[in-house]
């Protein structure tokens, strides 16, 4: 007899769970290995500026500055629509998941960046970064093609500062790709 916490798949919630088990262990190792690591200091000067192209204000000005100029209205909106998609659903998983940050979480690591907010998963920066990038690759793909490699920069920056773990930043990689396809294609 069910009782109203019993859900009616549960081997379905156990495969989901061990399979996101299975994860946490190897973001954990991922993000031991880089703490571990002396990497040179101009890695770090790099990457902690790099980061700051998936942030709110480079995502929305890239997206305000396209949709000043009449040539690139359209990409603006685009741009700026999958930014608004990523960052809704972005914000709606953090406050669901509510996975702490790699430092709170494990207090030997400590971060090399600020920390936005207390929750990890998704990553915004990864998000955003992405959504911009794509949105730009799918109607300027000449354009676009840098853009995607400083997406995945800042997606790597954001492990490598240890505010996020890996597969918040590949979640947060697909958001961002999704809201701007889905953004492109609505606006074709």
């Amino acid at each position: 007899m069910r009782t109203g916490d019993d859900s009616p798949y549960p081997d379905e919630e156990d495969h989901l769970r061990g399979m996101l088990h299975r994860l946490t262990i190897h973001d954990h190792r991922l993000l031991a290995a880089l703490a571990r690591r002396e990497a040179p200091g101009w890695l770090d000067r790099v990457l902690r500026v790099t980061t700051h192209a998936g942030g709110a204000t480079a995502t929305i000005a890239g997206s305000l500055l396209l949709l000043a100029m009449p040539d690139t209205r359209r990409l603006g909106l685009v741009t700026g629509t999958a930014n608004l998609l990523s960052h809704l659903a972005v914000q709606a998983l953090k406050r669901t998941v509510v996975r702490p940050r790699p430092s709170h979480a494990r207090p030997e690591v400590t971060p090399l960046g600020p920390i936005p907010d207390h929750f990890s998963f998704p990553s915004g920066h990864a998000a955003a970064a992405m959504a911009l990038a794509v949105g730009v690759l799918l109607s300027e793909p000449l354009a676009g093609l840098p853009l995607l490699l400083l997406a995945l920069v800042v997606g790597s920056s954001r492990v490598y500062l240890r505010v996020h773990y890996a597969t918040d930043v590949v979640v947060g990689q697909l958001l961002g790709a999704g809201a701007a396809v889905l953004a492109h294609l609505s606006a074709a």
